[in-house]
Order: structure tokens, then sequence, then C-alpha cells
């Protein structure tokens, strides 16, 4: 996970004391976010729903404006943003905003998904006796990863994860690790956490009362949920989402770490039946992936027990694997009260290690 390890620690200790049962409703005609961008940007975002405006400022490229929008018949917000940064947006008022941008990045000129969720007064807390499952969506190295965070006692952390991305050139498919606790310096706003790494970039970590939290790292996003009590598909998790996602498209990577590919963003619907049944489809009713859930804990290509591959049961988040002659695709999903958190890697097969993949990932709201 890179430059985020000191941040995840942060984030964990923020929310160790945080009950994820119920969900804020804010109905506020303003209201404020924190906002990390896949590519790797802080942003600030508020939204004005007497006045139909947003406004942003991304403090990694110091783009920022005040922007109309409008409301789709589904919920959605068509923005009209001049500068062509902002696209759409999907918000559950006062809990968490999905955004479009077309112009995120250190140079402002990278699609990426930004995830915002409500801004609220943070102090550090105890770094004790508290895990997580978390999802990283980043714009390079395959995309995406999954796994768990784990904080002792004493604060020390583990974290251990699986990148998809690892089936090329003999990487590693498991990777993990520990630090100790370490001291961070709150914002003066009370609202996020500013850590600068030992490659000198900064990392900030927010988070929201019901347990659901995010942080902004120059490796992308990683957004993280408590775990849940067993690994049982629960069936009030069943029911259609409406998402916004970001996928690339025939990628692949070069010297340098250089991915190429035909990233894209878009507005998905997710159904999933009291079965576990799961269907994903763009806004053109093209099905992105299809299958049924089933825990990682019982899967044994991802966790057996064993201490070669994940040594947590990421109790909350699901899976399924969809395999032919010449294609595989691993899904990855989990949830936090009305929100869906997804992701999926595919590759062609055999693998040689000069094949292209695509990737996307998202969240959807009920």
């Amino acid at each position: 996970m890179k430059t985020a390890k000191l941040a995840l620690l942060v984030a964990v200790g923020f929310l160790a004391g945080c009950n994820s049962s119920k969900l804020p409703t804010s109905q506020n005609s303003v209201r404020a976010y924190n906002g990390t961008a896949s590519v790797g940007d802080f942003l600030t975002i508020s939204v004005n729903s007497v006045a139909q405006t947003i406004t942003y400022k991304n403090y990694t490229n110091d783009s920022s404006g005040t922007v109309p929008y409008t409301v789709n018949a589904d919920g959605t917000y068509a923005i009209s943003d001049p500068n062509g940064n902002l696209l759409a947006a999907y918000e559950v008022p006062g809990y968490v905003m999905m955004v479009e941008s077309a112009k995120s990045g250190p140079n402002a000129d990278t699609q990426a998904l930004i995830t915002a969720i409500e801004s609220v007064p943070a102090s550090i807390n105890a770094f004790a006796r508290h895990n997580f499952n978390y999802l990283q969506m980043r714009t390079a190295a395959g995309g995406l990863e999954v796994g768990t965070i784990t904080i002792d006692g004493q604060g020390n952390v583990q974290h251990d994860g699986y990148c998809p991305f690892g089936v090329f050139g003999g990487q590693n498919l498991f990777t993990g690790g520990s630090f100790p606790a370490t001291a961070v310096q709150e914002d003066p706003s009370g609202d996020f956490f500013v850590i600068t790494d030992s490659g000198g970039s900064n990392n900030y970590a927010f988070g929201t009362p019901s347990g659901f939290f995010a942080v902004d790292t120059g490796n992308g996003t990683i957004l993280s949920l408590p775990k849940a009590a067993t690994k049982t598909f629960n069936v009030t998790a069943a029911g259609t989402y409406t998402a916004l996602y970001y996928e690339k498209a025939n990628a692949q990577t070069g010297q340098g770490n250089v991915e190429t590919g035909t990233p894209t963003e878009g507005k998905a619907t997710i159904t999933i039946s009291a079965g576990g049944a799961v269907s994903i489809t763009d806004s053109q009713n093209n099905t992105l992936a299809s299958g049924t859930l089933a825990a990682i804990a019982d899967t044994a290509y991802l966790y057996d027990g064993t201490s070669n591959k994940l040594t947590d049961p990421l109790y909350g988040m699901f899976t399924f694997r969809i395999s032919s002659a010449s294609s595989q695709q691993d899904v990855f999903v989990s949830f936090q009260g009305n929100a869906i958190v997804f992701s999926s890697f595919q590759t062609g097969l055999p693998i040689t290690g000069s094949e292209p993949y695509t990737y996307f990932y998202g969240v959807g709201l009920k």
C-alpha cells in the first residue's frame, strides 16, 4: 500500500469508537464534504441545494470553482462546469457524494472518480483493538487492491492485502507489513489529518461517525469499512443501487510503471438479490459483471488460513470469479449501510505478461 501506510493508521484511530449501525440523514441546504480522487487528490466540496451549486477546492492541483448543477430523473446531478472538470455526481445528503472528474491529478488533466464523505469534527482517538476491510482505488498498477488493517492494544499496525495485478511479471498477489503507531498533525479545521510520509508527500485521512472513512494518498483512494460480525451475506443489502464508476480498458504497464489504456467514467446500475446474485450494468444496459457473491472467508484462492494468502477472512467483503478458456474476471463487493463499494479486475488467459487487462471500481447508493 506504499505511501498509504501512515495515513491508514490515523484514519483507523480516528474512527476507533464509531458506530456503523445508523447513517446520517442531513437535509441541510448547505452540506460540506471531504473528498479523495482515485488519482490521488484531496478536495473539499460543499453543496448548496437551494442555489443548486457545488463549490470545490482541490488541494493537490490548486483548482477550484463554484459550478451549477441540475437534478436528473434518476437522482444524479448533471454539472455545468465551465472548466470542464466536474461532470456528474450522486449524493446521499450529509453522508456521501460521488463525483466524476475530468481534470484531476497534479497536472489537472486526468479522469478520476472522487469519493466525498461528510465533513465532521475529528480528534485523535486511541489506535487500539480495531480492524477494518479496505478497497484501494487507483489509476495505475492494476487499479485496485483489497485487504485488512489491524491495530493491537499498543497501537501497532499490521496491513494485509490482495492485488490481482500481481499476476503479471512475477509480482506478489498478496502483500503486507507492519509499523508502529506514529504521531500525526491535525488540520486547523479539525475535520481531517495531514500526514507527511517518508517521501515528503501529504496524505489526508477523514471519516464519518457511521464508520465509513477514506484516505487520500499519492497512490490513489483508500475506502475502508468496519468488518461484519459474520461472513454471511446480509439480505438487507439486497436491492438496486445507482452507482458512478471509473473504468480503464485494455490497460498495460510499461517501463517506469506507466500504465496505458482507455479511461472512462459513467453511471451503473447494480442489482442484488436476497440470495446474493449480482448484476452490474452500465447506462447502455451492457453487463459489466454478473455472478453470485461468495464470502472471501470461503474463497480458498484468497483465504484458507495459511500464511501465504490473506491472513484475515475479511468478514463483510464478498467476491466472485468469472472464468473461461480465454479470460478471468475477479469482482469484489462490500457494503456500508445503504452504500455498496465494488471493483473488478479482468485479464486474458493464459497469462504471459504481455496481455492487456481491464479494471473498474465505484460506489453505489440505494
